[in-house]
């Protein structure tokens, strides 16, 4: 069995093993980290060698961790990384290499289609009718996105949503409000097998996917990294949330990212009730520092970044140019307006 794991912020850590009796036989663990002294590769081997098949990834960590010598360096290589691999191993968790990516990325759309397209789009992966997809939005209208659990009335002030022509959606995913100005945003979605994430925790699978946009960013002259559990920060502060879908029988993930890339503070102030709750918990005492828009930190324009994105994930993975068929838009089309736009669903946590 082979398993592969590039640790958040670090380096690939490979594993090759077998399972004899309900017990790992014959590991190997390599990779393109940095590790002191050499024989630690052998102590990390033989700490998981025999352990039972059915460990999991911080019960592995803890073998590698009380075997290794006391002057053991790790540099881009962590215990509980070693340990993921493991399980992704014994899972036959798939790679970002075994697929061919599908680039889907069409004019303005509302913003209840897109929740149906999110759906419409996962759903096809899910069943084998669709490659894995990256896809690109564009907005038509402004929007406030709310999550699948969040209170309509305690996140949405409905006199500045009006006053300011925003439309309120609820997705099909958890997670916070998003506050969407057509040129303002950055919005993308992953549609993945989920085999793809298989041996990762749900908290390790949003950094798992979100690592090639951090090297996008990287690229663009922006140290960036994930903020658990769902952001994606820099020095100057939030540049990003992430959310997450899993569709079950047979199953794929649905994870999409929004990243500020201009932002009008005062505005979502008047559209969002942010509360002291939310301000406490990020560590800041005004809502217009919570984020830092793209815009400042590169000075490129919208369709620049968007296209260094793009280019660095073809360049990661391979990227073929796709469209949504028009059977998956009269399905997204059919799902918007009885789903999306009724207040059935946008309300349905008052």
């Amino acid at each position: 069995m082979h398993g592969e794991y590039k640790v958040p912020g670090g380096k690939l850590v490979v594993v090759d093993l077998d399972v004899e009796d309900g017990a790992l036989r014959n590991v190997r663990v390599s990779g393109d980290f940095f590790l002191e002294p050499d024989e630690a590769i052998l102590s990390i081997n033989a700490a998981l060698e025999g352990a039972p098949s059915s460990t999991d990834a911080a019960g592995l960590a803890a073998r590698i961790t009380a075997a290794l010598p006391e002057s053991t360096v790790m540099f881009g290589l962590t215990a509980e990384g070693i340990g993921t691999a493991v399980r992704r191993a014994l899972s036959h968790a798939t790679e970002w290499s075994d697929y061919d990516w599908q680039l889907v990325h069409m004019g303005p759309q509302a913003p209840a289609l897109h929740m149906a397209l999110d759906e419409v789009i996962t759903a096809e992966v899910a069943a084998g009718r669709r490659a894995p997809t990256l896809r690109v939005w564009e907005w038509a209208s402004p929007s406030v996105v709310i999550g699948s659990f969040q209170s309509l009335r305690n996140e949405v002030d409905p006199e500045g949503a009006a006053k300011h022509g925003m439309t309120v959606v609820r997705r099909i995913s958890g997670g916070g409000a998003m506050f969407v100005e057509p040129m303002s945003t950055i919005t993308y979605s992953l549609s993945v097998p989920e085999s793809l994430v298989s041996g990762l925790s749900f908290a390790d699978s949003y950094a798992y996917l979100d690592d090639w946009v951090l090297g996008a960013l990287g690229d663009m002259g922006i140290k960036a990294w994930y903020q658990p559990l769902n952001d994606i920060a820099t020095e100057a502060g939030k540049i990003a949330g992430a959310a997450q879908k899993r569709v079950v029988g047979p199953g794929a993930v649905l994870h999409h990212v929004t990243i500020f890339y201009d932002i009008d503070a005062d505005k979502m102030l008047e559209v969002l009730r942010i509360g002291k709750e939310k301000m406490s918990d990020k560590g800041t005492k005004s809502a217009k520092k919570r984020v830092d828009p793209l815009r400042r930190q590169t000075g490129l324009p919208r369709e620049a970044v968007i296209g260094r994105m793009v280019d660095s994930f073809r360049a990661r993975y391979g990227l073929t140019q796709s469209k949504v068929t028009d059977g998956e838009l009269a399905r997204a089309q059919e799902l918007a307006t009885p789903k999306f736009t009724a207040l059935e669903w946008v309300a349905r946590v008052p």
